[in-house]
């Protein structure tokens, strides 16, 4: 019932921030909050109150959330389409996840009760029916720097918002304007970005370093975090959670990497300014 409670408070909130005369902020969940909540918290199905609909679930991000849109991205080499990817899911098969089974795309799906699995826009098998119930537009190695998707060949957030107005023009076709503006409204519309921005633009390779310190950077992810945020809310979309970068030393990239033998958490990326400056920042616009 807590659990039930604590969610029903978050989308209340997105609701309130939506009908606010107030500049909007978008919700940012920092230590992604909602996604422990939902996944590692919940026994069973989260029970919205009567007055809260969630119809759908749309997704924007990186590997994180991506649930296979980089299988059908041919320039990329930022892949999961190969054992021991997917070993947990059922019968062991990998879907271009990137992790051992479901990530957390389905799992905010499936306790909301929507859906069990949140397809990839890209996936040759989505069926109509699934643009009603949401889908997943992040692609693996992309970033809010444009040159982290550029450098990762993966679908850049311009790319995504291309993909995302593509869904738009079928989903109207399909269920019409009304019910479509009723979908982009009350849908969960979730955007995971930032860590490979940090762990790999600025500090791997070093693009950016010459040109940025950390404060200057970041602020470079915030304005393009803030402008497809905007391009997000002008397409429809209201309530819209943004999750906080993770503690990117400690991702396994990071530890295989720079953690040595024993792949110890890379404390340098974690407690670095970067971090913290990454995750105080704030997104509003009118």
């Amino acid at each position: 019932m807590k659990l039930n409670l604590e969610v029903a408070k978050i989308i209340t909130a997105m609701d309130s921030l939506m009908a606010s005369p107030l500049p909007l902020g978008i919700l940012v969940l920092r230590c992604f909050m909602l996604l422990l909540m939902v996944s590692c918290k919940a026994k069973g199905l989260v029970e919205l109150p009567p007055n809260v609909t969630v119809p759908a679930v749309l997704v924007f991000g990186d590997s994180i959330m991506d649930t296979g849109n980089n299988n059908n991205n041919m320039q990329t080499l930022a892949k999961c389409n190969f054992p021991p990817y997917g070993r947990d899911f059922e019968g062991g098969i990998p879907t271009g996840r990137f992790g051992n089974g479901k990530v957390p795309s389905d799992l905010v799906a499936e306790e909301l009760g929507i859906k069990e699995l949140l397809p990839a826009y890209l996936d040759p098998n989505l069926q109509p029916s699934d643009l009603v119930t949401g889908v997943c537009f992040a692609s693996g190695g992309s970033g809010y720097d444009p040159l982290t998707s550029k450098l990762a060949s993966a679908i850049s957030l311009t790319g995504q918002i291309d993909l995302f107005k593509e869904y738009i023009r079928k989903l109207k076709g399909l269920v019409g304007e009304d019910k479509t503006n009723f979908i982009l409204a009350n849908g969960i519309v979730l955007v995971v970005e930032g860590s490979n921005d940090i762990s790999n633009t600025y500090f791997l390779s070093h693009a950016r370093e010459v040109e940025y310190d950390i404060p200057a950077y970041t602020d470079l992810m915030v304005k393009s975090a803030s402008n497809f945020l905007k391009e997000i809310y002008q397409l429809g979309g209201r309530r819209i959670g943004v999750f906080s970068a993770p503690p990117i030393g400690c991702v396994p990239f990071q530890r295989t990497l720079v953690g040595g033998i024993v792949r110890k958490c890379a404390e340098k990326y974690t407690t670095r300014p970067s971090y913290s400056a990454c995750n105080s920042q704030r997104i509003w616009f009118p």
